[in-house]
């Protein structure tokens, strides 16, 4: 079963029946690794539904964090109401498994093509996360600014910073 499938099993039986499905028992190759996972949610159009993830693993393996995150890709992403049943026809699931991050000075460690990055301030209380290969974003630059403009740290702040990559899953 391809990650972006498991996302969807878990979608649809979540909203349909209010089931929570059981991750594979005994999942191979990707499924069976210990990472953080994104499963973001596309209209057929390509508009953002919702997006939700770990960045490291929380769950024992990859299939595990998949069926959570799907789920609350799917009924808990803030900027939009739960998915119903009625939209689940027109969804594209896409699951970005991550690399373990590593530190990152600033714009000059960064390609948005390559890298997503995650920022945060040095007391911990603002956190900002970007996926690589975002519409838009076609600089380091871009993708420095856009990660601060959305953890709501000005520029210039003094913040922890780190890359990590990803393997995509399913539409972009």
């Amino acid at each position: 079963m391809l990650p972006q499938e498991l996302a969807q099993l878990a979608i649809e039986a979540f909203i349909r029946d209010g089931i929570v499905i059981e991750p594979p028992d005994n999942p191979t190759g990707v499924l069976a690794l210990r990472a953080g996972v994104f499963v973001t949610l596309r209209k057929s159009g390509g508009q953002l539904r919702g997006c939700i993830g770990t960045i490291e693993g929380e769950c024992s393996n990859v299939a595990c964090e998949i069926v959570h995150n799907a789920i609350s890709a799917a009924t808990r992403d803030p900027r939009f109401p739960p998915v119903s049943t009625d939209e689940l026809l027109e969804l594209k699931y896409s699951v970005d498994v991550l690399s373990t991050p590593e530190p990152a000075k600033g714009p000059e460690d960064l390609d948005p093509a390559v890298y997503g990055v995650m920022i945060e301030t040095l007391d911990g209380f603002r956190r900002g996360l970007l996926l690589p290969r975002i519409a838009g974003l076609e600089s380091a630059n871009d993708q420095w600014l856009a990660v601060h403009s959305k953890a709501g740290i000005k520029v210039g702040t003094p913040v922890r910073a780190e890359r990590f990559s990803v393997t995509r899953f399913g539409k972009e």
